[in-house]
């Protein structure tokens, strides 16, 4: 039996190191991921008077005097800038800038091929905090909302809170609220699999960075008893008394409101009784370990998130006893992606021209993304849709757009069908223009097989 595990471990590593393998050959090829082309027709020379000088200069005198029309003229309604600093880059730590620009690069794939949405890469050669957000604030006349990506805590949260507060476009922190709606989604059909109600179930989370953090936030907004909530970092649970978390409001703040019965302790105290681990601490394997899973409460969930390896092996996390299992690699059942949240969420807010994103907002896409798996395909190795089913996105789009007109932070009043029937059609032009470019070989095929 452990030979044969340790050959399924070699192979399951050695699957997950070919994308790492893969990606060097393919980055060199194609020399990134992304470009810029013309969306405007240009059947001469001459289009060019229109485009740009004199013509031109009819447009900027009408957006100067009514601002609002440069949603009608320009693409800032459909641009989104990517900022980073590179400081906490996907598991990799400080690796600063430059080196974080393929990530950024692939943000801006996504972003395009998923929701149709024109995203600009921005690395700043700047960790401080108030540099960064002085950045984003005069960036605001060119895009229509902003994805913070792997910056440091605790000041991505003060980065995050501050610019939500003080922007007239939508801010949006992808490993916060990204992680947490999809990870909510994901919440909600794993209770159905085991019949557990959100305000009875006992969680332990496994982590209190940033993600859990309002992963936390979001699950107590939608039902969940905070007293039933037992969160653990590298010091063990956090409880009335851990003082040396006040320097971080966030978790100063989830110290004090959860943990109900004072447990202390490291991640086995956290875990005895739980029906819920929610994990996004540090790669595994046997951060969590087998006997830790046996001590859970009947039919319980396990999200184990961090990559590239969980924080304990699905297999035996089911060998313990739990009955839904997620993660966040692809190559196992229920993979908790941002992937299937932010396309859509931002296509929603920047079709109604949406002013922010609330965490009420972000529940109704959580709400909406967890009834893309119907009820009686909801199984335990299917809680959520992947992103091979395009159609979420225009329905997270729809959802979310509705509830931003809902609590009036939205310019344009649309239904849900219009925001759908717009998506959709955004999205799917997007998909078939790269389709077009590759069978005519304006985007050349690689050599490797991916």
């Amino acid at each position: 039996m452990k030979k044969k595990r340790k050959t399924s471990e070699k192979r399951l590593l050695k699957v997950a190191q070919k994308p790492s393998e893969m990606a060097k050959k393919l980055h060199s090829f194609y020399k990134g991921k992304i470009e810029v082309v013309p969306k405007c027709q240009v059947k001469s020379l001459n289009d060019f008077s229109i485009w740009y000088s004199p013509g031109v200069a009819a447009v900027c005198t009408d957006i100067y005097k009514k601002q609002d029309l440069i949603y009608e003229y320009t693409n800032k309604g459909n641009s989104l800038a990517i900022i980073s600093d590179g400081s906490r880059v996907l598991g990799l730590g400080d690796i600063g800038a430059q080196a974080s620009m393929p990530v950024m690069e692939g943000k801006a794939l996504l972003y395009k091929y998923l929701g149709g949405i024109d995203a600009y890469p921005i690395c700043l050669g700047t960790k401080d905090e108030q540099e960064i957000i002085q950045t984003v604030k005069i960036l605001q006349p060119s895009f229509g909302g902003v994805n913070l990506e792997d910056i440091s805590q605790p000041k991505c949260f003060s980065i995050l809170n501050t610019l939500r507060k003080e922007c007239s476009i939508p801010i949006w922190h992808d490993d916060q609220q990204g992680t947490a709606l999809v990870t909510l989604a994901g919440f909600i059909n794993a209770l159905k699999v085991v019949s557990k109600k959100a305000h009875k179930v006992k969680i332990a989370m496994i982590g209190a960075g940033a993600a859990n953090v309002c992963i936390a936030r979001l699950l107590i907004l939608y039902g969940v008893n905070p007293k039933n909530v037992v969160m653990v970092d590298v010091k063990g649970t956090l409880h009335r008394e851990r003082f040396d978390l006040k320097s971080c409001y966030e978790q100063w703040s989830l110290a004090i409101d959860t943990n109900g019965n004072d447990i202390r302790g490291g991640i086995k105290e956290a875990i005895v009784n739980a029906d819920v681990v929610i994990a996004l601490s540090r790669p595994g394997p046997e951060v969590i370990k087998k006997e830790h899973i046996s001590l859970m409460a009947k039919n319980p969930i396990v999200f184990t998130c961090a990559n590239p390896v969980p924080e304990i092996w699905p297999w035996q996390a089911k060998e313990a006893g739990a009955v839904v299992v997620a993660t966040g690699r692809s190559d196992f059942p229920n993979q908790v992606n941002n992937s299937l949240g932010f396309p859509g969420v931002f296509r929603g807010v920047l079709d109604v021209k949406a002013t922010t994103i609330t965490d009420t907002m972000c529940i109704t896409a959580a709400c909406e993304l967890a009834s893309c798996v119907p009820g009686n395909k909801i199984k335990p190795d299917k809680i959520l849709p992947t992103m091979d089913d395009w159609k979420i996105f225009p329905k997270v789009a729809a959802a979310i757009g509705v509830k931003a007109i809902k609590e009036k932070i939205a310019y344009r009043k649309l239904s849900y069908d219009e925001i759908y029937e717009n998506a959709e059609k955004i999205i799917k032009r997007s998909r078939q223009v790269t389709e077009t470019m590759m069978k005519k070989g304006y985007i050349k095929s690689a050599k490797y097989k991916i």
